[in-house]
This record gives structure tokens, sequence and C-alpha cells, in this order.
């Protein structure tokens, strides 16, 4: 696929979040399609860019739109608010209802998959259906189970963690490294053709803005606000939902994380395992893309 056409859309900052200019892209069909409209979040240190694959082909039957959260990619990274899944979820609830105005289909993957959850919750008559790729988050189950020798060994890491900043400045730096970018990307991908430079460089470059390891710190901070559980998420989704899982994700696909989405997600959810990792939406975007736009025409 050829990078430098892959998405020809309006690219803008119209529209702004808590005082603050949002980076937006948004593309329309040519022919009329259904009132519906699909918003695009992406996930942790990505941007609007991880969805270059996807925004071009869905855009021909929909309405598209993808934005960059507060913290993330071209939108800005201040010092001054709290980053949490809380922020994030606002953040698309007030994008869909004072920019989209329209049902919309909302789509999240990894972090943005909490959001995106987070914000179908709460959206009522706008929220038309929500599709979660690998979404991040925690069930309730997993906070009041027995904390093994390994979670507390973990916990014990984290403390440290937020004691020294010489040491989150270390494994910030090091995470930016466009070498390590590329080599984490190669372990969540199962086929890495598409981690190219390209996807290096939308990574990497918005680390290097200020602030950036502010919100770096905040993500990783295990006593920080989390939002609610995924199972009170889902008992609170009046909405259909499709799961499209990169079922050879290392971080979000277990088999424990598996069973307690069958338990806790409505009997009509539909789930499609895939090929791929913890992004199939850039690993395999034919595919992906052909899967959402069935499930949207069903509706």
């Amino acid at each position: 696929m050829e990078k430098s056409a892959l998405i020809e859309t309006d690219v803008n900052y119209d529209w702004n979040f808590l005082n603050y200019p949002i980076h937006t892209v948004s593309a329309k069909p040519e022919q009329k399609s259904k009132e519906i409209a699909i918003l695009l979040i992406h996930g942790f240190g990505a941007s609007t860019d991880h969805w270059r694959f996807n925004i071009p082909i869905l855009s021909k039957k929909y309405e598209v739109h993808a934005i960059d959260l507060l913290g993330f990619g071209k939108s800005p990274k201040p010092q001054d608010v709290e980053y949490s899944g809380s922020l994030w979820k606002d953040q698309v609830v007030a994008y869909v209802k004072e920019k989209i105005q329209k049902p919309t289909i909302v789509v999240g993957n990894s972090l943005g998959g909490y959001a995106a959850l987070a914000a179908g919750s709460e959206l009522n008559e706008l929220n038309a259906g929500v599709i979660l790729l690998n979404a991040a988050g925690y069930f309730s189950e997993e906070k009041t189970t027995k904390k093994s020798i390994l979670q507390t060994s973990i916990e014990t890491v984290a403390g440290i963690f937020l004691k020294n900043v010489v040491l989150q400045r270390l494994i910030f730096e090091n995470m930016r490294n466009p070498k390590n970018i590329k080599k984490t990307l190669n372990q969540v991908y199962v086929d890495t053709k598409n981690v190219d430079d390209f996807l290096v460089e939308s990574i990497r470059k918005p680390s290097l803005d200020y602030g950036a390891f502010n919100v770096f710190r905040s993500v990783f901070n295990p006593s920080g606000p989390q939002g609610l559980p995924l199972d009170k998420l889902f008992a609170k989704l009046d909405a259909p939902l499709l799961l499209l899982w990169g079922g050879k994700d290392p971080w979000m696909n277990t088999p424990k994380k598996r069973n307690l989405y069958k338990k806790f997600t409505a009997k009509n959810t539909k789930e499609i395992i895939l090929d791929a990792g913890h992004c199939p939406h850039d690993e395999i975007p034919e595919l992906v893309n052909q899967h959402i736009l069935d499930w949207v025409d069903s509706l």
C-alpha cells in the first residue's frame, strides 16, 4: 500500500475540548449513506495515523471521524489535566454530541477501546453501536481475586517506579527510541509488513512534544483514576456490540480475559476472532474493514 496517498481527508483543529484545540480527521462518502457516522479512537501512544488503512475504505460508505485524544498524537499534552479513562470518555462523548450530532458507531483499539465503551455507555440515543478491537480495561473480578505473588511483585515495582522520577524518565526515553518502538510493535503484530517507518514515526514524533512525559507517567500510575470496570460499562451499554479480537495479542487476549468478556457482554454480542495481534485494524486492515462494514450494514 502506498503510504503517501492513504488518507485524503479534512484535517483540522476546529474543535476544542477543555479549551484545548483537538486534532481531528474526517471524511464523508460521495454518495448519501445511512444516517450513521463512525468514530475511530486510537490506543496508547498512537494517533489518527493508526487508522491510515481504515479511513479511506470506511468513508466510501459512511461518514468517518477520528480524533487524537488529549495527550496523544497532534493534540496538546497539557500538564493541568488528570489523564484517565474518564477524561478520554468525556472527550469522546463531547465530540459526538458537539461535532457529529447523529447516531455514531464508536470504534476503539486498546486504551481507545476502553474510551469507546465508556462513551458508548453514556451516549444513549446517539450511540448506534460499539466496536472493540482488543480493548484495554479491567473487570471487577480481577480486582477482587486474591493477589498472586506475581501481582504483589508488580505492585512493589510500580511503587518504586512512582517514587523515582529518574527511573520514570529512563523508561520513557527507552520506550520512545525508534528501535524499541519497532521492536515492541513486532512483538504484538503477527504479520509485521505494516510495521514501517511511517508507523514508527507516528508514535515517536508526538512523544517529543512538551508534556508527553507527564502523560506517560499518568497512564502508568497504578494508583491513578481508572474509571469504571468493564463489567459495569457492559451493564450500562444499550447498543449493539462487536468484538473484533486479534487472537494472538500477547497483552489483552488471555483465556481469562476472554472468559470474562463472554460472562459480562450481552448475549447478542457478535465476536470475531482474527489471526492477528494487538492492532488488527492496522495489521490486517482489509479484513477488519470488511467485518466493520458488514456489521454496520446489518444494523
